[in-house]
């Protein structure tokens, strides 16, 4: 017997009616790749069919309310196959938003939840289920409306099948989820191509982000999906410049593109050997109603296209223009907003889509506006009126209007424009710059009595938006204190840490102050765009969430500190710090896919040229205060000298201050790397092998341990670069590993390598330790009062390393080694926030200078 065979339709036993197809013959496709999570693990269809079996078997055969936290991985797609296959209705909502999930549990009451776990909150059923229903989705996919489209198993099969066709989807094709699960579209993505035995590499990074493009890359992905904010997000990833050889298709559908944007996207997938299809759907139509043959992409930019495959348009007038009406198999059987309706048959044979339209005499359709209380921001289908209601809920008079690009909020009083503004842009999910709120005393009526809603949104100006968003305002302000060349109202929505310039200087103050005003943060967020930040929740609790390097960091320099004074005798602090500085390296000042520059800043072009200046830029920061305060230091001692103070004792230096080693090593490396990256294909090899470039790296590096004497000649050799530099190469390395054999590849590398290069234990242990945890644990959880403390002492590392030597061996002679630690360490943070402080300051001052001039 098969394992994915469907049970059988029964008549009213209530009893699992037949599966989606889809789902329950997966089997077919026998060895082929099916799913690729975002390590690169590989699941064959016979594999998933037989997790899609056991899932299956742990639901039962008598039908249940199914729901599933959605996201991009291997888990919820199986729970949602194995709900489809065996006739289960399933609800999906998203894994991410915890307050609407629960929103729809305490509404709809599941009989099954599955998300981290399996919860059977009943054996049989609570509810009437109508033997069709097969699928519950949001009408917009995350606009936080409990009403529901109700979906049929022939609903999905028609839409995948249809869909499958026009993309001709063949079974060597492999999509990427770049847009989520639970979202009508995403969802047709994985259905499209699971009904034609296609390949999906399951991911939730952004398209801005490394990590993406790697696993487009490393297998060989054939398509690409996005809303029209994923092609401004693929602008500042460089996409025009981008080698995709397995490309066949992309797709852009949930909300209107502009036509020059349409007709860009297609010249150069006419160049680069893709296809674009521009789609129209709606949620209720399972997801796609029309689409754009590519071939009048470039000439018919402003059309939707025509009917898909066993669909068909009418106008409503019966003339040349009129509301858009949509029949098909793929229309939905109707809405539910209470369990009761869960009961219901077909209610809608017509879809009235909500958009008027023309018909063109080539038979093609042009939408032209709205007919009814329905925008589309940001590719979320948003009910006005719904939104009205959400506010009232809370006490909130407003009136909603809104285009394709943005929300328009009117509110009666200015003290209610800050909760409308939150309320709106966290329940909706909208970015804080597609939502503007502001305050209307007395609202415009027609002669009719009825809003008069184009006055509304001509009264709501930008600013009148006043204190709305505080926690918008608050993103922007801590950008722009860690990194003071900008002010809050240079930020843009579409910048982010990477884009405006964070380095691993300044990442440690964002990350820590971002955690305080959003709680636990996506591992992501340094490549996320302010406006997405700016939508995240706070989510406090007892233990807050830091990036494990951030620990990591306070750490070693809490143990090079008490080593220099005796306190503790653990070694190796400072080789981690290398460790970790390779891994900030890779992070920050190499990361891919910013259009201006590897930083983004305005004056930095794309290219190789820009690579280099980002990486002195980077030496630079740690150079300049290092050389003024050794320079200092040469002046009052006779230990350090000018050999330390030009950052080159380790190779020329004779006296005893052999202490600032780790610097020395730290930037000439960083200067050898600007070198190696001011050639063009240094830096396309790199772009297009991110792991390997620094394996390379590495093996190169670790040549300069043939040219080192043995441990009795310590001090000859242990601070010098070619000794040193493949530490920072392995951090590298760790930050570049995505799949199981590359971190397999990083733990092998670091047991060949650090184990026996010192002969001590402990200074070997600490480094492989801190190497295998910042790879494979990025985040730990500490007390909130310890979160401040920790940030200080990271933020402030460099300056600990340097200062502390100062107080040494003076304050020994009159203190105990715990006291002069602790005032090392304080030292170091008091002379860091000073240099900060006089740094923002004059940022400031030269900004100032520059105005009136344009900003950004």
């Amino acid at each position: 017997m098969s394992v994915d065979a469907a049970p059988h339709d029964t008549a009213a036993n209530g009893n699992a009616t037949t599966g989606v197809p889809f789902a329950a013959n997966l089997t077919q496709h026998g060895e082929r790749t099916a799913l690729i999570d975002a390590h690169g693990q590989c699941l064959t269809y016979r594999e998933l069919a037989e997790r899609v079996a056991a899932m299956r078997a742990r639901l039962g055969t008598t039908r249940r309310l199914v729901l599933v936290a959605a996201a991009n991985d291997v888990d919820p797609i199986v729970a949602y196959l194995a709900a489809l296959s065996g006739g289960h209705p399933v609800l999906l909502a998203s894994a991410d938003d915890d307050a609407y999930r629960a929103e729809l549990i305490a509404r709809y009451d599941p009989d099954v939840v599955i998300d981290d776990e399996f919860t059977e909150r009943r054996q049989a059923t609570a509810h009437t289920l109508h033997p069709e229903l097969a699928l519950l989705l949001s009408t917009s996919g995350s606009t936080g409306s409990p009403k529901l489209v109700r979906l049929s198993a022939r609903n999905l099969k028609a839409n995948a099948e249809s869909i499958a066709r026009y993309l001709a989807i063949e079974p060597t094709d492999r999509a990427i989820t770049s847009l989520p699960m639970q979202y009508c579209y995403g969802l047709s993505v994985i259905n499209s191509n699971l009904a034609r035995g296609a390949g999906l590499a399951l991911t939730d990074a952004s398209v801005i982000e490394p990590e993406f493009w790697t696993l487009f890359h490393e297998h060989g992905c054939t398509s690409l999906h996005g809303v029209p904010y994923t092609f401004d997000l693929l602008d500042r990833a460089g996409f025009a410049d981008m080698e995709l050889p397995t490309m066949r298709y992309v797709t852009q559908a949930g909300g209107r593109l502009a036509p020059e944007r349409v007709r860009e996207f297609a010249r150069l997938g006419r160049r680069a050997g893709w296809r674009l299809f521009v789609m129209y759907g709606q949620t209720e139509a399972t997801a796609r109603m029309a689409y754009l043959p590519p071939e009048l992409a470039e000439h018919r930019p402003d059309a939707i296209g025509v009917a898909i495959p066993g669909g068909d348009f009418e106008l409503d007038s019966g003339s040349g223009e009129g509301e858009l009406v949509y029949r098909g198999p793929n229309v939905m059987l109707g809405y539910a907003e209470h369990p009761a309706d869960l009961a219901e048959g077909r209610t809608v044979t017509a879809l009235a889509t909500g958009d008027l339209a023309r018909r063109t005499p080539d038979g093609l359709y042009v939408v032209t506006g709205r007919a009814s209380r329905f925008v589309k921001v940001c590719g979320l289908r948003i009910d006005l009126d719904h939104v009205e209601r959400l506010c009232a809920e809370r006490g909130i008079d407003a009136v909603c209007v809104g285009g394709d690009e943005e929300l328009v909020v009117a509110v009666a009083t200015a003290d209610d424009v800050a909760p409308a503004a939150e309320l709106v842009t966290s329940r909706l999910g909208l970015p804080a710059a597609s939502v503007r709120v502001g305050v209307l005393a007395e609202v415009p009526r027609l002669a009719s009595g009825k809003v008069d809603y184009a006055a509304v949104a001509d009264a709501i100006t930008p600013a009148d938006m006043g204190d709305a968003g505080a926690v918008a305002g608050d993103v922007r302000e801590i950008f722009a204190r860690v990194l003071p060349r900008y002010a809050p109202a240079d930020i843009r929505d579409d910048d982010s840490f990477v884009t405006l310039g964070g380095d691993s200087l300044s990442y440690v103050r964002a990350s820590v102050a971002l955690e305080k005003l959003l709680g636990e943060l996506p591992t992501t967020w340094p490549s996320l765009p302010v406006a997405d930040l700016e939508r995240l929740r706070p989510r406090r609790r007892g233990l807050a969430v830091v990036e494990t390097n951030i620990v990591l960091r306070a750490v070693a320099i809490v143990l090079v500190v008490s080593g220099h004074v005796g306190l503790l005798h653990i070694l190796g602090g400072a080789h981690l710090l290398l460790v970790l500085a390779g891994w900030s390296f890779a992070r920050f000042v190499l990361s891919a896919g910013v259009p201006k520059g590897t930083l983004g800043t305005p004056d930095v072009p794309k290219g190789t040229l820009g690579t280099s200046r980002a990486i002195l830029r980077s030496a630079a920061r740690i150079a300049v205060p290092s050389m003024l305060w050794l320079a200092w230091r040469a002046i009052e001692t006779e230990d350090v000298v000018l050999a330390n103070a030009l950052l080159v004792h380790n190779y020329f230096g004779e006296t005893a201050a052999v202490g600032y080693w780790f610097v020395e090593v730290l930037v000439q490396t960083l200067l050898l790397l600007a070198a190696l990256f001011a050639i063009p294909a240094v830096r396309r090899f790199e772009r297009r092998n991110p792991f390997l470039m620094p394996l390379v790296v590495l093996g190169i590096a670790l040549t300069g341990r043939l040219f080192i004497g043995g441990i009795e000649e310590w001090f000859d050799w242990a601070m010098t670069t070619h000794a040193m530099a493949w530490f920072f190469a392995l951090g590298w390395l760790a930050f570049r590993a995505r799949t199981t054999t590359q971190h397999l590849v990083v733990v092998a590398a670091a047991f060949l390598t650090i184990p026996g290069f010192f002969v001590n234990d402990i200074r070997e242990g600490v480094v492989l330790v801190g190497l295998l945890l910042v790879l494979f644990v990025p985040r730990v959880r500490v007390p909130r009062v310890l979160v401040g403390p920790v940030g200080l002492v990271a933020s402030a590392s460099l300056y600990i390393y340097l200062t502390h030597y100062a107080l040494l061996p003076g304050m020994l002679a009159v203190a105990s080694p715990l006291v002069v630690t602790a005032s090392g360490i304080a030292l170091g943070i008091a002379v860091w926030f000073t240099v900060e402080q006089g740094t923002a300051l004059g940022a400031r001052l030269w900004r100032d200078s520059k105005r009136p001039a344009t900003v950004r």
